[in-house]
């Protein structure tokens, strides 16, 4: 894709302990693709376009990379690390993707299933693939959008407008690991991408894959424009650079003030914005918070009211006495 990054991307939050931890620790949360709202997006349909015999290798790879890395991820636990270790996990994974495209085999000679083109053996082979690339794109995703003034996305995504957008400048090592989503088309991943990207290790084919399984979503959410980050799932070190944070209409003036508190002394400065609505029509705008004002009323204690009144009862009781 050659979309032009924007200078700044946002991400809408509702404010609780995890955003917390996003703003006074820079973290970033790359959530699991299953945990996604839209039950079809990362879901891929693989187009059997290829001959039988490279979707076999295709999926024998697939299966076989999977058990090996759970495998090897073991034995680090428990730091086997031998040479009979490593033939053992070869041997095992290599017995474990054959048994698998043995399975399949047989499943493609019920005869329920369709026997015209591409035939079943082609049909249960794509399903194959399909799930081994649901269970191997194991990335988290960072959905951040280009503007901090959607009313929709305030209302999905910041709690009506009570949570708050944290903006994001793209340093230059960074734009090389963000991309556009494009909306519309279709979920299609070819099986002849994937066996290019698994078997000859093409990098344009494994580029085409990403955007089909990760990239692409239906033309409906297009009022997001939305920028995926790709990176291990869960919270992780920004590689992004907090900018800004703007204020929903309805947040509560002590989250303000908590979030200008807890960032005052930040090594690098973040702007803070208030939005507002565009008086007579549906747009919103912003404008630069007032810490001052702010610090002027929080943090208050509420019996120190009490014993003002106290001490102004009791001097009027001494001077009448």
């Amino acid at each position: 894709m050659t979309n032009v990054v924007p200078p700044v991307l946002y991400k809408y939050r509702h404010f609780n302990e995890r955003t917390i931890e996003l703003l006074c620790a820079d973290r970033v949360y790359y959530a699991d693709p299953n945990t996604f709202n839209d039950p079809l997006d990362t879901k891929p349909c693989v187009e059997p376009d290829c001959d039988v015999g490279r979707m076999e290798d295709t999926v024998f790879e697939l299966i076989r990379r999977r058990v090996e890395d759970a495998m090897q991820a073991g034995a680090r636990a428990v730091k086997y690390r031998g040479p009979k270790t490593m033939s053992h996990i070869e041997k095992h994974s290599r017995a474990a993707a054959q048994e698998m495209i043995d399975r399949l085999r047989y499943e493609a000679t019920d005869p329920e299933l369709s026997d015209g083109p591409p035939g079943s053996i082609a049909l249960v082979l794509a399903n194959a693939i399909e799930a081994e690339l649901l269970q191997q794109y194991n990335k988290g995703i960072l959905s951040l959008a280009t503007r901090y003034d959607c009313p929709l996305m305030w209302s999905h995504y910041g709690k009506q407008h009570r949570g708050l957008c944290i903006g994001y400048s793209m340093p230059p090592e960074a734009q090389s690991q963000i991309y556009p989503i494009r909306y519309g088309g279709h979920r299609t991943v070819r099986a002849s991408a994937v066996a290019a990207m698994v078997l000859d290790h093409d990098e344009q084919a494994r580029v085409a894959v990403d955007e089909a399984v990760l990239l692409t979503k239906a033309p409906d959410w297009h009022y997001e424009q939305e920028w995926r980050l790709l990176g291990p799932r869960g919270a992780q070190n920004s590689p992004l650079e907090m900018a800004e944070i703007v204020f929903g209409m309805r947040c509560d003036a002590t989250v303000m003030h908590t979030v200008a508190r807890a960032l005052d002394r930040r090594e690098k400065a973040v702007r803070l914005y208030k939005t507002h609505e565009v008086h007579g029509t549906f747009e919103l705008t912003r404008s630069e918070l007032n810490v001052n004002e702010l610090s002027a009323t929080y943090p208050r204690r509420a019996l120190s009211i009490h014993e003002i009144f106290r001490k102004y009862a009791t001097q009027d009781g001494a001077s009448q006495a």
